[in-house]
């Protein structure tokens, strides 16, 4: 626990976010940090609850957050830094852009605002930057084992990582021009600036981790080259075909997939080229956003900053109400309301709308007839389907549309067909317990198997499949055992 009575002492205290008008002119991180002061402040609210919901209920990664904030309320920076590491593999990114379930799953959530988990937890970790606590620190000893990650989003970062540490030469193989996955094509500067990622990229390959970019495994590196080099490879390629929308008028110029959009606008500002592809740009356009969850909102964020007309976001769900409810009971991670930064930039939000069809205009799209729709139990099951309210129709005027309602698979992967590997009957990649897919030696992380999901889960769900893939190694299995 931090200070005895802390808690009743200090309130919650956010670190809030840059001036409106400051930040859409451009993509630096919009949100400030506390005061090393009003960490510790924030640290001290950690009451002795006896049982922390917040790591064992909350946190996939499972962090020790009583331990560490403790620390950090008494100014022990290396000690709440070590405390931290041992669950957590990248603080830095976790302290950015995760959600933060542990808060919601903390005791004094029940009846006051919950500790400041997340932002004590990017002290901690930027304060060991700072200080420099963090340094390279390869393994002492190597192994005879490689193997070889395909994907370096957070799972396969978190998977390299791990098997790097434990001595296994890693090679992480990446079809983008530079290795991060989501982290860095997917989630928009103003969340995360791209250094962040640079800074622990090259952290891991001060330590051993070798990155071969641009790299289309199944095309450029066939399967074969793979199974006869290493011991073990391990699959993260993310979950990257996205749900689509099947009204008349698809077809129409001007209507996108949200990551289209997103990795092109990150590719644009690293200076990347996004070759023949059709420039999307909110400049000037009025823009519908299709989806109302994070990719939705970094869609809402990115085209603020491209000065837009105006923009619509529409969600097909009903409003979530402002306050946990009974559908939801603490330590649940509760439906509620959220107001991400973007949102508060400006535009129009309407719940419970659907989309029926995309007019045009010399092939372009100009308009969306769309209708507002209720949640009813028609199915003799316990989940409400939408349907369409009677005299609701309604339009809205758009130049750009971004489709942001999730994805359903991790797509077309050659690799996959070429190995035979089996999906699940929702299309994504089937496992073990110890994460190997039906074909023996080959392992798969995060997204590709979990579907799309939190950072953090992918994160953890890559330490759970790296102790699969030691103890696959330990029994004598790979190529250099054979």
């Amino acid at each position: 626990m931090g200070k005895e009575r802390g808690f009743l002492e200090f309130r919650r205290k956010e670190p809030g976010y840059r001036p409106r008008d400051r930040r859409v002119r451009d993509n630096k991180a919009v949100e400030l940090r506390l005061a090393d002061l009003e960490i510790r402040q924030q640290a001290a609210r950690c009451m002795d609850c006896g049982i922390p919901f917040c790591h064992g209920c909350g946190c996939p990664l499972s962090n020790l957050i009583p331990e560490f904030n403790e620390h950090a309320y008494r100014g022990r920076w290396r000690e709440a830094l070590d405390i931290l590491l041992l669950r957590d593999p990248f603080p830095e990114f976790t302290g950015r852009i995760c959600p933060a379930p542990c808060e919601a799953s903390c005791v004094l959530d029940i009846n006051d605002d919950a500790v400041t988990i997340r932002q004590i937890e990017l002290a901690i970790i930027e304060t060991g930057f700072e200080e420099g606590y963090i340094k390279p620190s390869p393994p002492r000893e190597r192994r005879a084992e490689c193997v070889a990650v395909v994907g370096s989003g957070p799972a396969g970062l978190v998977v390299a990582d791990a098997l790097n540490k434990a001595g296994y030469n890693v090679v992480v193989y990446e079809n983008a021009a530079k290795p991060g996955g989501i982290l860095r094509y997917g989630i928009p500067d103003f969340k995360l600036e791209k250094w962040v990622v640079d800074r622990r990229i090259q952290l891991m390959k001060d330590e051993g981790v070798s990155f071969e970019t641009g790299v289309e495994v199944g095309t450029d590196v066939s399967h074969r080259y793979l199974e006869t080099r290493f011991d073990a490879i391990v699959l993260s390629g993310g979950a990257l075909k996205p749900r689509d929308l099947r009204v008349p008028g698809r077809d129409l110029k001007g209507i996108h997939f949200a990551m289209d959009y997103l990795v092109q606008q990150n590719r644009r500002l690293d200076g990347e080229s996004f070759g023949p592809d059709e420039e999307i740009s909110a400049a000037g356009k009025g823009v519908v956003v299709i989806g109302g969850g994070d990719t939705g909102s970094d869609c809402l964020g990115t085209a603020h900053r491209q000065g837009p007309k105006r923009v619509t976001q529409l969600e097909i769900l009903p409003e979530p109400p402002l306050a946990r409810s009974e559908s939801t009971p603490w330590p649940m991670w509760p439906i509620v309301r959220r107001d991400t930064s973007s949102h508060k930039e400006g535009g129009e939000r309407r719940w419970s709308a659907t989309t029926e069809e995309f007019v045009g205009e010399n092939g372009r799209v100009r308009q969306l007839r769309c209708a507002e729709v209720e949640w009813v139990k028609d199915r003799g099951d316990d989940q409400p389907v939408p349907r369409k309210k009677p005299g609701t129709d309604f339009t809205v005027d758009a130049d750009l549309v971004l489709l942001a309602m999730g994805f359903v698979g991790p797509g077309r992967n050659s690799l996959l067909e070429k190995l035979g590997i089996e999906l699940d009957r929702k299309g994504f990649v089937r496992r073990d317990e110890k994460g190997m897919t039906t074909h023996p030696g080959i392992f798969v992380a995060g997204d590709m198997t979990l579907g799309a999901s939190l950072v953090v889960r992918a994160m953890a769900d890559g330490k759970k499949t790296a102790e699969g893939v030691m103890e696959y190694l330990s029994r004598g299995s790979g190529r250099s055992r054979k």
